[in-house]
């Protein structure tokens, strides 16, 4: 693959805001599969997988388990998790907008 400043071309970069986004998604979804949000984020499988073992201190591709975490105080975790559902909801909400944009502009557009 030709590279392109060090980066092979077609590869696409995203901001870490999306990236710690979509891994707080996937761990909002109690039973999703990786392969499921990543289709609905629109990002490769392997891609997402890399972005959750990094958060996890894991090295991208190592198969095994994480290092022990310190636990925290439990209504951190809890205003935390609160934190996070708020914006997913928001993400999800904003996503429906971009999906019924999409088709409302491809019906606008046909002929």
């Amino acid at each position: 693959m030709v590279q392109e400043n060090g980066v092979p071309v077609g590869m696409k970069h995203y901001p870490a805001e999306f990236k710690a986004d979509a891994i707080a998604l996937y761990r909002s979804r109690p039973g999703a599969t990786i392969k499921a949000v990543a289709g609905d984020l629109g990002v490769n499988t392997e891609t997402l997988r890399n972005w959750i073992r990094t958060a996890d201190g894991r090295r991208p591709g190592a198969h095994t388990a994480p290092p022990a975490v310190a636990r925290t105080n439990s209504e951190d975790i809890q205003a935390e998790l609160a934190a996070a559902r708020k914006r997913v909801r928001e993400l999800e909400e904003e996503c429906d907008i971009l999906r019924k944009a999409a088709r409302y502009f491809a019906t606008e557009t046909r002929w």
